[in-house]
């Protein structure tokens, strides 16, 4: 099964500032990924090529790094995530960034399951309390807060 996940905000910011908030993830001050019960993003280094860590039960690498611009990390777990996922800052004009989080795999073996079941509401939630973040550091407020449906709900309530 091929996956192709888009997780978008547009940023009332310089591309230098949201891809600051890039360099920030899984630092002591990281300010981009999701905090509200989310599993921390950790890895064995710094971020840059050839850390291996991850958050939760999804293991993945550093690929490819360009600071303050874009990240991408290959999955090594769960089984049967094969692809990647990362974070874009893409410039629309000298005042405004869209910041992008993409995720593109083939899902094979259990996760042709555990994708569609669990691991894909609990991913749109959580990009977009990540965006939340970005936003939040950005301009100082969220136009629209993230909102979790009855089921994100209940998968959040029942890894506790």
């Amino acid at each position: 099964m091929s996956v192709y996940n888009v997780h978008e905000r547009l940023l009332a910011a310089k591309e230098s500032e949201v891809g600051a908030l890039i360099d920030t993830l899984s630092s002591s001050d990281d300010q981009l990924w999701a905090q509200r019960g989310w599993p921390q993003m950790k890895f064995d280094r710094p971020l840059q090529p050839g850390a291996i860590g991850g958050h939760g039960p999804v293991r993945y690498t550093v690929a490819a790094y360009v600071p303050s611009k874009w990240v991408r990390f290959t999955f090594s777990g769960p089984s049967g995530f094969h692809g990647f996922h990362e974070y874009a800052a893409l410039a629309v004009d000298e005042e405004h960034t869209l910041l992008r989080h993409t995720l593109a795999m083939n899902a094979r073996g259990p996760a042709r399951l555990s994708w569609p079941i669990i691991y894909r509401r609990l991913h749109d939630a959580c990009l977009e309390d990540s965006l939340d973040r970005a936003e939040l550091a950005c301009t100082g407020t969220v136009a629209r807060p993230a909102r979790w449906n009855p089921y994100v709900r209940l998968l959040h309530g029942l890894k506790h």
